[in-house]
């Protein structure tokens, strides 16, 4: 996924033609000079100038309520928030923002005003400023101090990815099922024809253009390339099993593109070099790309032509879960609502 935009550091206040009544209940974000330890609510830690480019990531505990700002895999943010109460819980999972608005009001909570909202999915879930009373208090949105939701919406894109997990340390883990589940409807027929194999399709025509998100379904012994949320490709893929039976389980993980190549020559595709990534997994051990992408194989000719597309920013999610499912009354959609 593209996610990428380059942050003046004056970045704080809206201009003139720009600004809005900041509503009294939202809590007004306060700067903390530490970038670790425990930040009180409404407290956060912004420097933005330690990465001045490169791809986002923003990564949410909710056991922790704080969220964490990564760009081109380092540290710039960090803030305190306040997720979905008991019942209304913000989900777990894969992320993309999909619409900003600076100014909006909710259509399902008596019209109630949420500055700087970045949606997370098209059912209600979204990034805002808003109240921070030090726990879970929201309808299942994540809340942010008001200074803060400033200089994140400033920051972020449309495409961007967010990792929304259960675990409390900074990097969270993701939650339980990370994998996006789409349904049918979203390929046509002809891409969701069997692969044979090294067999793949590639239709870049049907969205020239945006962040690309690529999902690599073990279950599926598949590839999926989306381009500004719409399917561009799908590719058969073998799994080396180690010489396991059965153990082609590849684990749940995240990769983002940073910039910048190891100079190595890439494993898939020799005309281009390695790129550098940065990982969250939902695994007990750390796996870095170069070990997982070492149990891959697929297609030279369509890992060429999806290099060729690729760039920082792009994101990769991994997942034991099977990618298109036909939905059913009871199903979760991640990052796809």
């Amino acid at each position: 996924m593209k996610f990428v935009a380059i942050l003046t550091i004056a970045i704080g206040l809206l201009t003139a033609s720009q600004a809005m009544e900041k509503p009294s209940f939202h809590t007004q974000g306060t700067p903390t000079g530490k970038p670790t330890g425990k930040l009180k609510p409404g407290e956060y830690w912004w420097h933005p100038e330690i990465s001045p480019e490169g791809p986002l990531m923003i990564l949410i505990s909710i056991p922790e309520q704080m969220m964490h700002v990564y760009r081109n895999g380092i540290l710039i943010g960090r803030s305190t928030v306040s997720s979905g109460s008991k019942g209304h819980e913000t989900p777990g999972g894969v992320f993309t923002i999909l619409d900003k608005q600076q100014t909006y009001r909710s259509k399902k909570y008596d019209n109630a005003p949420m500055p700087n909202m970045q949606r997370l999915t098209w059912t209600g879930i979204a990034m805002h400023s808003g109240q921070l009373p030090g726990y879970a208090a929201s309808h299942g949105c994540v809340r942010l101090p008001y200074d803060f939701s400033q200089l994140l919406f400033a920051m972020t894109s449309r495409g961007g990815t967010v990792v929304i997990g259960d675990s409390k340390t900074p990097t969270p883990y993701l939650a339980s099922n990370p994998g996006l589940m789409l349904a049918p409807k979203d390929f046509s027929p002809e891409m969701l024809r069997p692969l044979a194999r090294n067999d793949y399709d590639w239709r870049p025509e049907r969205s020239p253009q945006g962040p690309i998100t690529i999902v690599l379904s073990s279950a599926d012994h598949a590839m999926y390339v989306y381009r500004n949320g719409n399917p561009i490709g799908r590719a058969e893929v073998e799994i080396n099993s180690r010489g396991l039976t059965g153990r082609d389980r590849l684990g749940n993980h995240v990769f983002t593109m940073l910039e910048g190549t190891t100079g190595k020559p890439s494993r898939f595709t020799p005309k281009h070099e390695e790129a550098r990534w940065m990982r969250v997994t939902s695994e007990g051990r750390p796996v870095d790309a170069e070990t997982l992408a070492s149990r891959l194989r697929f297609s030279p000719d369509f890992a060429d032509k999806l290099a060729n597309e690729m760039k920082p920013g792009t994101t990769v999610i991994v997942t034991d879960y099977p990618v298109v499912r036909k939905p059913t009354t009871d199903s979760t959609y991640f990052a796809a609502d």
